[in-house]
């Protein structure tokens, strides 16, 4: 039997996940070992609760419960469900909700980045990368063009972020991903080390004179390769492009010297991931 619970009280504390919480503040709470996140949309929120995620709560307009948010109630019988006018929520929340429907969800304990690579042989490593836009996109890239697994650095944005995880379409429940490195001392090294003891070459996408096509044969024949991808603006720091094992270019033209990052993972990706 679905708990469904209409909203009367807008400082009630249940309401807090959605409405009053930071980011950070959601990942220190105290009843989820691990913390929590916020999934948007429907479509995302199966997408979590295909990869294995737990639901906490649910937040939907009165329409979505017999209606989008059905088939999700369905599947959560235990977990409880506010619900209000789309006014009210948005008055709520101070935002209009994507397609009407958010959950609360548990995180999980990341993998160590030996574990996630076990059977990986194209893997996208995102250095400092602080847009979740950027990050929601690069997941998506990577779901869609052939990437076994994303690793992101200790000054990436999480991937869980509200936005990072919408704009992925929720992609980033279905891709593999941890982080590699507890903080900022241990990327790049030991960081790249990891990856070239594991057997991965590591291709640095960056703007050099002295780098390789992307469509360079030594290059695509690798068995292994860490696709590494760095901050909007500045790019890779010059001791991770040093250290790896190729620099990598895309071939431009009309004298663009640069893409977004995203865009240029896209390209990458395509490339790069072909088998």
């Amino acid at each position: 039997m679905a708990n469904i619970i209409t909203i009367s009280d807008f400082s009630d504390p249940r309401l807090d996940l959605f409405a009053r919480l930071t980011e950070g503040q959601l990942r220190r709470r105290q009843e989820s070992k691990q913390g929590i996140f916020i999934a948007e949309s429907p479509k995302v929120i199966e997408r979590a609760l295909n990869g294995s995620y737990t639901p906490v709560a649910l937040l939907m307009e009165q329409k979505h419960i017999e209606g989008d948010g059905a088939p999700i109630i369905a599947r959560c019988p235990e977990v409880p469900v506010y619900t209000a006018s789309r006014q009210v929520l948005e008055a709520l929340t101070g935002f209009a909700l994507t397609r009407g429907v958010l959950c609360a969800m548990e995180r999980r304990t990341l993998p160590t980045v030996e574990e996630l690579l076990q059977n990986a042989r194209r893997v996208a490593v995102l250095e400092g990368i602080v847009d979740p836009t950027n990050v929601g996109a690069i997941f998506r890239s990577a779901a869609a063009l052939n990437m076994d697994a994303v690793l992101v650095t200790p000054t990436c944005c999480d991937p869980l972020y509200r936005r990072a995880v919408r704009v992925s379409m929720g992609t980033v429940f279905q891709v593999p991903w941890t982080k590699i490195g507890d903080d900022h001392t241990q990327w790049p090294h030991p960081g790249l080390e990891r990856l070239q003891a594991l057997g991965f070459k590591t291709a640095a996408m960056a703007l050099r004179e002295d780098s390789v096509s992307i469509d360079d044969t030594g290059l695509l024949s690798e068995d292994k390769l860490a696709i590494v991808l760095g901050t909007e603006g500045d790019g890779l720091a010059n001791d991770t492009i040093a250290n790896c094992d190729y620099t990598v270019k895309i071939p431009m033209s009309h004298e663009v010297d640069s893409l977004n990052v995203a865009a240029a993972s896209a390209v990458a990706f395509w490339q790069l991931g072909k088998r």
